[in-house]
Formats: structure tokens, sequence, C-alpha cells
């Protein structure tokens, strides 16, 4: 039986196999770490890394086939301590919030340095939530900026489906889980959409899901 590797293991995901080789080789020379499993899609994370049992995962959002964020939020039910950094080029609000729904700990645009990286991996070993300055910019402002209050009336103006589509995009549903419960093709989930944030007058996902939540309040 092969000896446990000394210091914390990591993961990656991430499905450009010469991105994926580039931060094995980075990971590697960080002083306390060791790559323990590399793989180029979620479904192959999903069967691999429950069975490696890394400290540490690096996903990338836009995998083929399942998402990272939807990689995420199953690793984190089956691996609950693990802690998984978004590491991806994709720096939008709704991602941001999408992937910390589902569980990442950290969130870091793929322009980071190996020194970045590092210093990320070395804050998460400490209870840290490592974040790329422009993310945490965002986050930052997403909370300082004052709610806007969503009237009944605004509310109201959803349709049956339509309220149904919002309640689960309140809960972290991406617009393919969302098909399979509706039993709809995601052109028809993205058409409702369109119209949820016409009727609430929004620009997107997490600006519909906070005036949703506002009227729970």
């Amino acid at each position: 039986m092969p000896s446990k590797p000394k210091g914390f293991t990591v993961a990656l995901v991430e499905d450009d196999e010469a991105i994926r080789a580039s931060w094995k080789q980075i990971v590697n020379r960080f002083p306390g770490f060791s790559c323990i499993g590399d793989f180029g899609s979620g479904e192959a994370a999903l069967e691999g890394i429950p069975e490696l049992r890394p400290d540490y995962i690096l996903m990338d959002i836009n995998l083929p086939g399942i998402s990272g964020i939807e990689c995420t939020r199953e690793l984190k039910t089956q691996l609950p301590t693990v802690e998984i950094l978004m590491l991806t080029m994709f720096g939008d609000r709704d991602n941001i919030f999408d992937a910390l729904r589902a569980g990442a700990g950290g969130y870091l645009l793929k322009r980071a340095t190996p020194a970045e990286l590092q210093a990320a991996l070395v804050q998460a070993t400490k209870g840290g939530a490592p974040m790329s300055p422009q993310i945490a910019r965002q986050v930052v402002t997403f909370f300082q900026t004052p709610a806007t209050s969503a009237t009944s009336a605004e509310v109201e103006k959803l349709s049956d489906r339509e309220a149904e589509i919002l309640r689960l995009l309140s809960e972290g549903c991406q617009y393919k889980e969302i098909g399979d419960q509706l039993d709809i093709r995601m052109d028809t989930v993205r058409t409702y959409i369109r119209r949820i944030y016409q009727k609430l007058h929004v620009h997107s996902r997490t600006e519909a899901v906070v005036k949703y939540l506002d009227t729970k309040t």
C-alpha cells in the first residue's frame, strides 16, 4: 500500500491538458504541497477524487459536461471537509456567487501568478478564504450596495412557472438542473429567465435572486 504523501495534498480539475500539466508542476514545487491527481472533466473528478481524498482541489468552472460549479456541489456532499478553490477565467458576479453557494472556499482568476496561487493555498491551510483582489472587490461592492426592495407587485407579475424557476435559481440550481427538474428544454429555461429579468427589472441571476429573497424577509 503506497504511503500517504507528506504535507498537504492537492487535486486538479481542468480540461485543458497543457494548463493542467502546468498547474501540476507549479503545485509540486510549493513546499509542503503535492499534487496527487489531475482530471480533465467533472465526471472524471467525481469518480476519482473521493477515493484520493485530497486536502484541496483547484477547480475550473468551464468544463465539458457538468460544470465546475456542479462538480463542486457534488464533491462537497461526498467530502464535506475538502477545500475547493475555483481557478478560472470567469470573474463575473453570477459565477462568483454560484461557486461560493456550491461550497467553494476561494475564487482565483487563472491569471494569478504562481506566487499568488501558493499564497492562496497557504492562506487556505490557515482557515482563510482566498480570492483574487478583483473578485474580493466585487464581493465587497455587492454587500455594500443597498439591496433594492422588491415590491409585491413585481413578484406578482411572475407566472407560476416563472416563480418556480426563480425559486430554483435561489437554491443554486443551474439551468440544466432546472430543465431536468421541470422536464423542459434548456432553451425554454433561458426564455423564462429572460422574462423574469424583464419583469423584475434586473440584468443578472444574482440581482433576481436578491429581489426574490428580499420578499421572503
